[in-house]
């Protein structure tokens, strides 16, 4: 497998595209091009391997097993029927199939489903005299097909549970900020380990957390499973050899504090056992404490918030009181400081009262977001900032 270059496509969350090509580049896996929601790429199969251990900002990691010129949904089938599906995993293991498109001709996507699903049993039929079941739930194999205006893709997915989930979280709470995008916002605000950081309204601390992993080089996939150890052409000693080589790489400890705090109780104890799950309690100041009590822990340093809308400040009053707040706050107390904010409210810098000297669009799930960034300067510099054009 290792000889071959294969092709593959890391979805990500949508605005960390380039993000994430640099970290592709940074993996070693130079042939890339990079599409809306995603990145392509032509790399060995060990450059796979990598890419779902190390990537902090990919979703996943699909492989692609074949692609076909279509017209009708008899095509669909037929272009799934010619795919060696038995090479790749056995009859025992279950499946599901995922269809998604864009711009395609046909009617229904269900129906499609239903014959890519058909074709590939009745090939394990046709060479086992056995068939996969259909598991929607907690399938052993995940198969997708992308239909554009003319042609079908189909790809397996080498990730299995999304990359995000970095097999940390224990508890069932759900992370309002996905892992992914909270490790390319600190990418697109330019932290890096040897910045002070802080995170004045953690939550769980995913934010922080994501730059301990990277502070620490300690691969965000090293404590999960992968689909890929699932399939025929999986190499386990090639795999472990992996692992332990980024075992061996992890740094003792972070070069630069990173601060964390938030003022609920409960959202704290949450932190501190992912934290320790984690193994990097140590490398992470944990404080309950309002964000607007706390003052700067260093001269400079890089401040990321993302303020908790439509949860705990949902109504538009309570938003229109604490941003003017929030930004006599970082004018009195974080000169020296670059701050960036992710929300979806649009009327932030206006409320906050500083020009932002950068707005960069990001999507949080569905909701479309701004990560803006706010240069902290002493008084008047700040007046004399042009916001530029969005």
């Amino acid at each position: 497998m290792d000889s071959t270059n294969h092709r593959f496509f890391a979805p990500c969350p949508r605005g960390l595209e380039s993000v994430l090509e640099k970290e592709l580049h940074s993996l070693g896996v130079l042939t890339t091009t990079k599409t809306d929601g995603g990145v392509g790429f032509r790399a060995p199969w060990s450059a796979m391997y990598r890419v779902n251990l190390n990537s902090h900002i990919a979703s996943r990691v699909l492989w692609e097993v074949g692609q076909r010129a279509y017209k009708t949904e008899h095509d669909v089938y037929t272009a799934a029927s010619a795919l060696a599906w038995p090479d790749w995993f056995t009859s025992t293991q279950t499946i599901k199939v995922k269809v998604s498109a864009r711009r395609c001709p046909l009617s229904s996507l269900d129906f499609l489903t239903l014959r890519i699903k058909d074709a590939v049993c009745d090939k394990f039929v046709a060479a086992t005299k056995r068939r996969p079941s259909v598991d929607t739930e907690r399938p052993s194999i995940k198969l997708d097909a992308f239909l554009d205006q003319n042609t079908i893709t189909f790809y397996v997915d080498t990730s299995g549970e999304p990359l995000f989930k970095r097999g940390y979280r224990t508890g069932a709470v759900e992370a309002p900020l996905r892992e992914n995008l909270a490790a390319g916002i600190l990418r697109l605000a330019g932290w890096t380990p040897n910045d002070v950081l802080l995170d004045p309204m953690c939550g769980g601390g995913t934010i922080p957390l994501e730059a301990a992993l990277m502070a620490r080089q300690i691969p965000p996939g090293l404590s999960r499973a992968f689909a890929f150890e699932r399939l025929l052409v999986h190499n386990p000693q090639q795999w472990e050899r992996l692992r332990e080589a980024a075992r061996a790489e992890q740094a003792a400890h972070t070069p630069a504090a990173i601060y964390a705090s938030d003022k609920e109780p409960r959202m704290m104890t949450v932190a501190q056992r992912t934290f320790q799950d984690a193994g990097v309690a140590n490398d992470i100041a944990l404080k309950q404490s309002d964000s607007l009590d706390l003052d700067a822990p260093a001269d400079t340093g890089v401040m990321v918030i993302n303020p908790p809308y439509g949860v705990r400040l949902s109504r538009s009053d309570e938003l229109e009181s604490f941003y003017p707040k929030l930004g006599d706050w970082l004018k009195q107390r974080f000169t020296g400081w670059r701050v960036y904010v992710l929300t979806h409210d649009a009327r932030v810098p206006k409320l906050i009262g500083l020009a932002p000297s950068k707005r960069i669009p990001l999507f949080n799930g569905a909701l479309e977001c701004r990560l803006y960034e706010f240069v902290i300067v002493q008084g008047g510099a700040r007046r004399r900032l042009t916001p530029p054009k969005a």
